[in-house]
């Protein structure tokens, strides 16, 4: 890999790592309400991209769902889930999707794995689960919970984008957003009452946060890691997107003093280890997945 392409998807990861501080911040400090800022967010990527949609691929049906499921499903669950649980933990715990994925090949894909795959599951669902743990037994937050579900829909969303053919990024996220915003928002006037005078009442932080999350993670940032898994082997580029993860606990402990003790270090690592196994076995999906999971936090 040349200098320069390394140090773009540095930056690609830094870009994620960035978005799951002020993803936490927004609806933890700013007190937004998550469903209203997802929604938010991908009427900008649906804007943004608006261009690129069509023409659509085919079949339509699966192109709508998948891009809920990685799209809506997966940010909003994730949203609502860093209202109580910190980035640090998210990140990590927010890796059981690798392992998911995996699994989900094997059900849908009909893949099969070997014992180092298997280790790796093992390993990633350990760390998790040290992550979890208090002296008083595993602590499974709510917040951890809705991060265990946004783990889940991306990765059926990943296995499923696999079965289609043809789909370009930034179409791909143009589909996102216009399928996303939609029954977001709707969700959103539902459940949130107010959401939209929480919003302005944010102020500039949220307009700058919710412009960030959609130009610069959604579309600047996917888009480029795309073009360099089509540039390089896919087994080369998402191990090294592991730097997300952890740049995402170097800010989360060090901008908003997230808790960082021996078992969350120990946690992190088993956890990242796994994920590390399973990235550098040849498989169909967990290149992608790592991409989304990433992007998504």
């Amino acid at each position: 890999m040349s200098l320069r392409d390394f140090g773009l998807l540095v930056l690609v990861c830094l870009v994620w790592a960035s978005n799951n501080i002020v993803s936490k911040y927004v609806v933890s400090h700013l007190g937004s309400p998550p469903l209203f800022y997802a929604a938010v967010r991908f009427g900008v990527v649906a804007l943004a991209t608006f261009p690129w949609l069509f023409p659509a691929p085919r079949p339509r049906w699966r192109l709508i769902l998948v891009a809920l499921l990685m799209g809506g499903g997966n940010f909003a669950l994730l949203f609502i889930g860093l209202k109580t649980a910190t980035p640090s933990a998210a990140a990590v715990v927010g890796q059981l999707g690798v392992p998911i994925t995996t699994l989900l090949s094997i059900l849908m894909l009909g893949e099969r794995i070997r014992w180092r795959r298997a280790l790796g599951i093992a390993l990633t669902l350990a760390g998790a689960l040290t992550v979890m743990w208090s002296p008083r037994g595993v602590a499974l937050s709510p917040g951890l919970l809705f991060v265990v579900g946004s783990a889940f829909t991306g990765s059926l969303g990943a296995v499923m984008m696999k079965q289609m053919d043809g789909v370009k990024p930034l179409q791909f996220q143009a589909w996102v957003g216009l399928a996303s915003f939609l029954p977001l928002a709707a969700l959103s006037a539902w459940l949130e009452p107010g959401q939209v005078q929480a919003g302005i009442s944010a102020g500039w932080p949220f307009l700058a946060a919710v412009l960030y999350s959609g130009l610069v993670v959604s579309v600047g940032a996917h888009t480029a890691y795309y073009l360099l898994i089509q540039r390089y082997e896919a087994n080369l580029i998402s191990p090294m997107t592991l730097m997300t993860p952890l740049a995402t606990i170097g800010l989360g402990v060090a901008l908003l003093h997230d808790p960082f003790g021996p078992r969350m270090a120990i946690g992190t690592t088993v956890a990242l280890a796994g994920v590390l196994i399973i990235a550098l076995r040849r498989n169909q999906v967990a290149p992608l997945l790592l991409a989304i999971r990433n992007r998504a936090q």
